[in-house]
């Protein structure tokens, strides 16, 4: 273990501090594809825009407004099968895929077997989330600075020595604290360390705050 360390150019005291924020999650994002494979391009293409309708309508049914749903992608591929060591054409492959945004949570599992059972053959996957991430970023990120100027204070007391003014802050990628730095923070929700779960949206915030140390 190396022992000769020093700081160079010493000026304060620099702090990392983190925060999380607990919401209930009020939107959903279903994301979904049609894929048709037929001998013919303009085959694939006709039954493909067919059950895209079909989906849309049935998602009207259900109260989702047309913004809510993303305009469908059209993607067209050959399609092939692989037969021992024989690569076969089988024809050609149409897929349209979009996302569709449910503002009623209670109606998802309605809609997802009204939207498959209309053509949509291939669900990737359903994320949650809530609208006013903003103002939970705000309030995590206020949280963060004041748990980083706890930290600060701690390490002050503990070396005799009095916190002057904040001198830096630079803020921390909220990904990188969600993933990696969560457990170094507190929740800004006051149940301590914040997790993705079902029923919860966490978000985090990260920040390094640098400190003055007071003369006298």
């Amino acid at each position: 273990m190396n022992t000769d360390q020093s700081i160079e150019s010493p000026w304060g005291i620099s702090v990392f501090g983190a925060a999380s924020v607990d919401a209930a999650p009020d939107v959903a994002r279903l994301r979904v594809a049609i894929q048709q494979t037929r001998q013919s391009a303009a085959e694939a293409f006709e039954v493909t825009r067919r059950d895209v309708n079909q989906v849309r309508e049935v998602v009207r049914g259900h109260g989702v407004a047309d913004r809510h749903v993303s305009a469908s992608r059209l993607n067209l591929e050959s399609a092939y099968a692989y037969r021992g060591n024989e690569h076969k054409f089988v024809g050609y492959k149409c897929t349209a895929s979009f996302v569709i945004e449910l503002r009623a949570l209670d109606t998802l599992e309605a809609v997802l077997v009204d939207v498959v059972e209309a053509g949509a053959n291939e669900v990737n996957g359903v994320e949650f989330d809530v609208r006013a991430k903003k103002e939970l970023r705000a309030e995590a990120r206020r949280a963060a600075v004041a748990a980083a100027r706890e930290k600060a204070e701690l390490y002050a007391d503990a070396a005799g020595v009095r916190l002057g003014p904040v001198v830096h802050i630079q803020d921390v990628d909220s990904e990188q604290v969600q993933n990696n730095y969560r457990s170094h923070g507190r929740s800004a929700a006051g149940d301590g360390e914040g997790d993705l779960t079902p029923g919860r949206i966490t978000v985090a915030a990260g920040v390094v705050v640098g400190f003055s140390i007071a003369e006298g």
